[in-house]
């Protein structure tokens, strides 16, 4: 059995743990909150863009055009995927959810004869990439909790880029024309509650709107004219949707990050209770040895 000093000195630690993880679960439970709000205010701007773009694709007949965000390509070859992930640990099991969804991802599109490029949100997700020896087109890191949509402008810009036109990033990081993206996915961690959050695969590019049947016409006189504000409008639709990916990832990191500290909290003080009673044990047996030694010695005297 350890000693009573030894023991101590363990309570001791025990109770420091517990209080570091008790202030960083009311960090978290702030930011938590926060970062919700920021979800709920973003949510109108999104739906009533999809509302007028929805409108704008009935009136132009997407279909009939080629070459914009909405066309459907007839082969898949290469495959964007945004993986968004913290900057930092300590929340729970968030972080492997979203590599194993990726790499899970990632084996599937490969299975049907596709390449993956890779954009990295978050050093978790940049740092397993490039440990992994994957091919990372594009990274940022260092995002705060509170981002804005210049934030991810610039992975945005990349797979606008390679989306429309076409690029080829090599690894020595030139980019020349020629591999065009046909598909484009974000995957994220959804905030479905405070206890939950899902890892989820969206697909942005092609953009996929809503059936004209379920959206009300509407009449509206758009300048300069239907189609160049459709195709105006369909990049920052992809980068608002990847803004509020970015935004729920957030919200889901603080709130894992909280109930990962609530648990360590209250473990702390199981490991504290265990070794209290430990110290007890310990500190009775001494005293029992010492009443003994006491005794013996005092009979023996006696004798």
């Amino acid at each position: 059995m350890a000693s009573t000093r030894e023991i101590r000195r363990r309570i001791r630690s025990a109770k420091n743990v517990s209080q570091i993880t008790r202030a960083m679960e009311m960090v978290s439970a702030s930011k938590m909150r926060r970062a919700q709000r920021n979800v709920l205010a973003a949510r109108p701007y999104a739906d009533r863009m999809l509302e007028l773009m929805t409108d704008l694709a009935v009136r132009v007949q997407p279909s009939d055009r080629k070459g914009t965000l909405l066309d459907v390509p007839d082969a898949v070859k290469h495959v964007g995927l945004i993986l968004i992930t913290p900057d930092r640990g300590l929340a729970g099991s968030l972080v492997s959810n979203a590599l194993r969804q990726m790499s899970r991802f990632i084996l599937d599109q490969r299975a049907m004869g596709r390449n993956v490029a890779l954009f990295a949100l978050g050093k978790k997700g940049r740092d397993f990439i490039s440990r992994s020896g994957l091919r990372l087109i594009a990274e940022v890191t260092n995002i705060s909790d509170k981002p804005t949509l210049e934030d991810i402008l610039g992975i945005g810009s990349n797979v606008l880029q390679a989306a429309q036109r076409g690029v080829d990033y090599n690894r020595s990081g030139s980019i020349d024309e020629g591999e065009q993206l046909d598909e484009v996915y974000v995957l994220y961690s959804e905030f479905v509650n405070t206890l939950v959050q899902r890892a989820t695969v969206k697909r942005l590019i092609p953009v996929e709107l809503p059936e004209a049947t379920t959206v009300k016409p509407v009449d509206f006189t758009y300048e300069p004219s239907a189609e160049e504000v459709l195709d105006s409008l369909l990049p920052h639709y992809v980068e608002v949707q990847l803004y509020n990916a970015l935004l729920e990832s957030i919200a889901s990191e603080h709130s894992a990050r909280m109930v990962a500290m609530r648990n360590a909290t209250g473990n702390a003080k199981d490991l504290v209770r265990d070794l209290t009673l430990s110290y007890n044990k310990a500190r009775q047996t001494a005293i029992t040895n010492e009443v003994s030694e006491i005794a013996t010695g005092a009979m023996a005297l006696e004798g």
